[in-house]
C-alpha cells in the first residue's frame, strides 16, 4: 500500500527557513502528482503546493514566492522548501499523493513559526 513518511518539521523563528522531505513507497512515484497540504489548529486542511509527474507546479497564493515544491524521482522523494516563514504558516504539514483519483496523506510533520 501507499506509504508517505514526512520529515524536517520543527520550530523556527519568523523569517527562517525549513525544508520538508517525504519518502514515498507503494506507488509508481514518477507517474504520480504529489502535493503538500497543511492544517492549522481549528482550521480545515488546505492544499499548499502540487507538482505533477511532468514537474509543473502550483501554489497557494499566500505561499507563492516563499515555498518551492520539488521532486526527485530517483529517490522517490518530494520536498517543500520554505523560506521567509511567518507565524501564520504554523501547522501540521502533510505530504500527499494522488492515488486512484484521490489524495492519500502521510502522518504529517509539525511546523511551528514563533519567536
Amino acid at each position: 500500500q501507499v506509504q508517505l513518511v514526512e520529515s524536517g518539521g520543527g520550530l523556527v523563528q519568523p523569517g527562517g527557513s525549513l525544508r520538508l522531505s517525504c519518502a514515498v513507497s507503494g506507488v509508481i512515484f514518477s507517474s504520480n502528482t504529489m502535493g503538500w497540504h497543511r492544517q492549522a489548529p481549528g482550521k480545515q486542511r488546505e492544499l499548499v503546493a502540487t507538482i505533477s509527474s511532468g514537474g509543473s507546479t502550483n501554489y497557494l497564493d499566500s505561499v507563492k514566492g516563499r515555498f518551492t515544491i520539488s521532486r526527485d524521482n530517483a529517490k522517490n522523494t518530494v520536498y517543500l522548501q520554505m523560506i521567509s516563514l511567518k507565524p501564520e504558516d504554523t501547522a501540521v504539514y502533510f505530504c500527499a499523493a494522488v492515488v486512484r483519483g484521490g489524495w492519500r496523506w502521510g502522518q504529517g510533520t509539525q511546523v511551528t513559526v514563533s519567536s
